[in-house]
C-alpha cells in the first residue's frame, strides 16, 4: 500500500520529504551548536550522540491506517507527528531536563506538545522525554513549518528501548507475560543505574570544585 497523492503534482511526495529532511538537519544543527557552546562555556558536553530518522511510507500508511485515516498526503502531514524524529541521547537524566530547556529557549522553535515518561513512566516502564516541535524550513519561495518529533533519553533509556522495541516487533505488541514482567524489572534497574550514575558524577563534580576552590 502507498501514500495516494489526491491533487498535487508529481514529485509532491518528494517535496514533502525533502521538507521533512530539512527540518531535520536545521535542528540537529541547532543541538550541536548548542552543545559546542556548553562544552566552551562548561568544559562539559550534554549530548553523548544524535540519531536522526525519517519514517518509511510503509510505517506512515501503518499509522494512518491504525488511526482511521485514508492515506493521503494531506493525512500524512495534518495527522503524522513524528514523521521526522530526532533523538538526543545523554549521559545522565538532569541533561535531558537541560536539553529540553534549551531546544524550548530557541526563538524560532515552537514546543508544540510534551510528554514526559521519566516522571510518568508508561506502564512496560518505557522511560524518555518526548516533544513535538515545529521548525521553519526556509525554501528558495517560502517558509514551511515543519513538525519534528524529539526523543531525549539516557544511554541506558536508550539500550532497554531498543530491546522493548525488538521485542514487540517479533510479538507484534502481544508480548508474553514472562518477559513483559522481565522487561518491567530491568527497567527499574535502568533507573535505578541512572540515579545511582547521576549521584556519582554530582560527588565527582563537587570534589573537582572543592580541589580548585579550597576553603
Amino acid at each position: 500500500m502507498e501514500l495516494r497523492v489526491e491533487g498535487e503534482g508529481a514529485d509532491s511526495y518528494e517535496e514533502v520529504m525533502l521538507i521533512y529532511n530539512s527540518a531535520l538537519k536545521q535542528i540537529q544543527t541547532k543541538l550541536e551548536i548548542l552543545n559546542d557552546e556548553f562544552q566552551h562555556v562548561h568544559n562539559y558536553n550534554p549530548i553523548e550522540h544524535i540519531k536522526a530518522r525519517i519514517k518509511t511510507p510503509q510505517s506512515i500508511v501503518n499509522k494512518l491506517k491504525r488511526h482511521g485515516y485514508e492515506s493521503t498526503l494531506e493525512n500524512m502531514v495534518k495527522y503524522c507527528n513524528d514523521i521526522a524524529g530526532i533523538r538526543i541521547i545523554c549521559d545522565f537524566t538532569s541533561d535531558i531536563y537541560r536539553m529540553a530547556d534549551m531546544i524550548s529557549n530557541q526563538s524560532d522553535i515552537k514546543v508544540l506538545a510534551i510528554k514526559d515518561y521519566i516522571a510518568h513512566p508508561k506502564p512496560s516502564g518505557y522511560k524518555s522525554y518526548h516533544m513535538i516541535v515545529m521548525v521553519p524550513v526556509y525554501l528558495s519561495d517560502r517558509i514551511v513549518d515543519t513538525k519534528v518529533e524529539v526523543q531525549i533519553r539516557t544511554i541506558a533509556m536508550d539500550f532497554w528501548a531498543t530491546l522493548e522495541h525488538k521485542i514487540q516487533y517479533k510479538f507484534t505488541g502481544d508480548v508474553p507475560q514472562q518477559i513483559a514482567d522481565d522487561l518491567l524489572n530491568c527497567a527499574n534497574m535502568v533507573s535505578a543505574l541512572d540515579d545511582r550514575m547521576l549521584y556519582l558524577n554530582n560527588e565527582i563534580q563537587e570534589i573537582s570544585v572543592e580541589e580548585h576552590h579550597p576553603a
